[in-house]
């Protein structure tokens, strides 16, 4: 496997030259006094730094080794203690956090690529401080001032670590159907009793405790999630001084034994009256527990750019590298027994298809940040507008990115050939742990129904008519005739985007199964189409810089030029798909399949 070497070139690129984040920082004053552009560049070397030597070295050993289960104790993988320790004092587990308790609060565009290394370097070891950040935030927005003085500033220097604490044996997507009981005390405190299965990072050796975020029903709750209530449990208790006190009743019953993601410790969690604490108000705790929920969709989605990264510059190095047969055109290499694979069409195929996916999503997942950033930063319209745009993308965020990243992983293990099915050669290991991203934190297909039932059929179009406003005013506004190659396909997709959205919420209001069934075609649809919004944005950049770096700039545009000629008419089998209607889904009874 080739040397994990960060991108850091082309984040800087998208922060600065196509997304200018340095003068929107600049406007947002709660962000202007934390962050510029110098604090950022050192910041992403440096967390290139522990991603590609002290995190990527990790990795082959932790998915051979794993994590192991002795009575209830969970110990990680060699090496993952002494790397989370070097990461929890480098500040990063304080990246984003509230400032009030001692992080950062760096943007969401500056920790979406800090995420994208960790997870490019070893999806496993992302998980444990990426579950304590998301955290982080449901504390931050919704804790008492008490729970949050007692427990961020802890998990944000990296001595505690915490999870989210939601799925039961009967109850996953459905989470109106838990089970789990938190019954009030004297105190004020609640006594949790239930079983989670599926909880990431639940127990593992890397810090001294563990705070679960833990999703629970009061005796008198109402039924469905409207009688949903969250709560603080810690694996040991606090004392009133902030020392470590007694172990809270919350034992690990055993680890689940996983196709991936083998470092990462995944937990079935027991609460037996274990001591909890309200977060939020009473029966608002799915609210309270989206915003750590839509914080990691974001997170898994950079899960799948951050594995098809990985697969890229491992195939990359290994095509340029192998020799066999000749091109079609003639002898490439007449000093070698053959020429390298790179000269056979389909080779490139699958090289730029990684290639023009993964800078696409890059750019599409920091156009995602920068709403989430003007959303928590912002004011006005500009706020309302973004809090909008963070709705409607989130899920394709999550979905999307995922989708191609296993598509990514697979292709560059096709370019291996046989290597790429070996384990020593540490393709087929990507494989392996991306698969999990289009499942966890709600399934792909879930994803595609929350995009087109909740966010577009619930706002009634309102919020998909902000991106294809967003989307036509670039285009009106883009006149060289230069860029014409590049607009002219993006109009098309534009406008067949906008067609497809009403001709689908038009279909619904006679048929409601016309969402069920068109849903995950129509997240791709909006997914190649709003990467090709990004593209043309990186196009027109690099038209206009690259007489100052010519070879960056030209494969930008070369990359711009095949995504646009071979990837994004996709969307067409998409949409004839979704004009076939309901039909031939539901015409067959269940007895014939």
């Amino acid at each position: 496997m080739a040397d994990y070497q960060a991108p850091i070139k082309d984040m800087n690129y998208l922060l600065y030259d196509v997304f200018k984040n340095d003068q929107l920082w600049a406007t947002l004053p709660n962000l202007a006094e934390h962050v510029d552009r110098d604090t950022s560049e050192a910041i992403l070397l440096e967390c290139a730094k522990i991603a590609e030597q002290v995190i990527a070295p990790l990795s082959r050993e932790g998915d051979e080794i794993g994590v192991s289960f002795d009575n209830g104790n969970v110990t990680t993988a060699p090496g993952y203690q002494a790397a989370f320790q070097t990461y929890a004092e480098g500040g990063w587990t304080a990246l984003g956090g509230d400032v009030n308790y001692g992080g950062m609060g760096m943007p969401k565009v500056i920790t979406s690529l800090h995420e994208e290394m960790l997870c490019s370097a070893d999806i496993s070891f992302s998980l444990y401080p990426g579950l304590t950040a998301g955290a982080g935030l449901s504390l931050a927005k919704h804790a008492s001032e008490e729970i949050k003085q007692r427990y961020l500033t802890r998990m944000y220097n990296g001595e505690w670590s915490a999870t989210m604490c939601l799925t039961e044996s009967h109850a996953g997507t459905d989470l109106g159907m838990i089970r789990t009981k938190a019954v009030p005390q004297a105190d004020g405190s609640y006594h949790i009793t239930g079983n989670k299965i599926f909880i990431t990072a639940g127990e593992h050796d890397l810090t001294e405790n563990i705070i679960h975020l833990v999703l629970a029903k009061l005796p008198d709750a109402p039924a469905g999630p409207k009688g949903i209530s969250l709560f603080v449990v810690p694996k040991f208790l606090v004392n009133d001084d902030e020392t470590i006190g007694t172990a809270n009743h919350v034992s690990c019953g055993s680890i689940e034994h996983k196709m991936g993601i083998h470092a990462s410790a995944t937990c079935v969690m027991n609460f037996d009256d274990a001591k909890g604490y309200l977060v939020g108000e009473v029966n608002k705790g799915l609210a309270c527990m989206f915003t750590m929920m839509n914080f990691e969709r974001i997170g898994v989605g950079i899960q799948g750019l951050g594995a098809g990264e990985r697969s890229y510059q491992n195939a990359l190095e290994y095509a340029k590298d192998r020799v066999q047969s000749r091109s079609l055109s003639g002898v490439k290499s007449p000093d070698k027994s053959a020429d390298s694979i790179m000269v056979h069409g389909d080779v490139r195929r699958m090289l730029l298809n990684m290639k023009a996916l993964n800078e696409g999503s890059r750019a599409l997942s920091l156009y995602i940040a920068m709403q989430l950033d003007i959303a928590t930063y912002g004011e006005g319209d500009a706020q309302s507008k973004a809090e909008k745009l963070t709705a409607l993308m989130t899920p394709l965020a999550k979905a999307f990115f995922t989708d191609l990243g296993l598509e990514n992983t697979v292709a560059g293990q096709q370019v291996f050939g046989g290597h790429g099915f070996i384990r020593e050669w540490g393709q087929e290991q990507l494989v392996r742990d991306v698969r999990i991203a289009q499942i966890y934190e709600g399934t792909n297909g879930i994803q595609a129904m929350d995009l087109l039932a909740r966010k577009i059929a619930g706002s009634k179009g309102e919020f998909m008519q902000i991106f294809i406003d967003e989307a036509n005013a670039f285009i009106s506004a883009t006149t060289a005739e230069n860029m014409q190659e590049f607009i002219a396909p993006l109009k098309v997709a534009v406008d067949d985007l906008q067609k497809t959205t009403s001709n689908i919420l038009s279909a619904a209001s006679n048929n409601i199964e016309e969402l069920g069934t068109s849903a995950n075609d129509f997240l791709h649809i909006f997914g190649y189409t709003a990467m090709a919004l990004v593209w043309a944005k990186m196009a027109e950049v690099s038209l206009a810089k690259v007489s100052e770096d010519e070879a960056f700039h030209q494969s930008k545009l070369h990359t711009a030029r095949y995504y646009f000629a071979k990837l994004l008419p996709r969307r067409l089998s998409l949409m004839a798909a979704i004009n076939a209607g309901a039909e031939p889904l539901f015409n067959i009874p269940d007895d014939l399949f």
